[in-house]
């Protein structure tokens, strides 16, 4: 009896896992072949876009915070890079324990890269930093001018890095919830950075 329960959780595992890399794999075809010139051009800029946003917009609080003498301003720009900072430790320190193939590599009859990586593939480091920096910005400032841009702007990263062939969809949504998650973790971690630098 035991052998038969073993046997038939072994097969369901087997099936399910079999689905869920059907379903990353088709998911990621459809829509790496959106060609549409404008959808092309605006996943392109959005995937560019990220590495100088999320170290832009920190950095961008931090001299403003100084110029204008602010520190509850500069307490939210470091608390906003560091949580961009701890998603790119957690995100980079995965890729090379679990070296996921990239999905050109692995399925070149069936994704087309419009850009070229060096590093693995799983998570999506651009999405993990999008996400950390939208998630801390809505926790510091809860408005909806702030929310809906940031949120657009972190999914399109997602969408523009399947666009570009260079992530499955899980690696997206693995960065994603790494993201926000380091976001998260990270109001706790500064009110201890808060009192080393700043006193209180």
């Amino acid at each position: 009896m035991k052998r038969t329960i073993f046997f038939v959780f072994f097969v369901s595992f087997v099936v399910s896992n079999l689905s869920a890399q059907n379903w990353d794999i088709n998911t990621l075809h459809r829509v790496n072949s959106w060609d549409n010139k404008f959808v092309r051009n605006y996943n392109k800029f959005i995937s560019r876009s990220e590495p100088y946003v999320a170290i832009g917009v920190p950095v961008a609080m931090a001299l403003t915070a100084w110029a204008k003498k602010d520190k509850d301003l500069l307490k939210d720009a470091v608390y906003v890079g560091t949580s961009v900072a701890g998603a790119f430790v957690v995100t980079y320190g995965m890729k090379y324990l679990v070296d996921r193939e990239r999905p050109y590599d692995r399925y070149p009859d069936r994704v087309h890269p419009y850009s070229y990586e060096s590093s693995p593939s799983f998570p999506s480091g651009h999405t993990a930093s999008a996400f950390a920096l939208a998630t801390s910005l809505c926790i510091k400032y809860p408005k909806w001018y702030v929310i809906a841009p940031s949120a657009l702007w972190a999914c399109s990263v997602g969408v523009s890095r399947m666009n570009e062939g260079v992530h499955y969809p899980s690696d997206v949504l693995a960065g994603a919830a790494i993201g926000a998650g380091c976001a998260i973790v990270n109001i706790y971690v500064n009110r201890w950075l808060n009192q080393w630098l700043f006193g209180k």
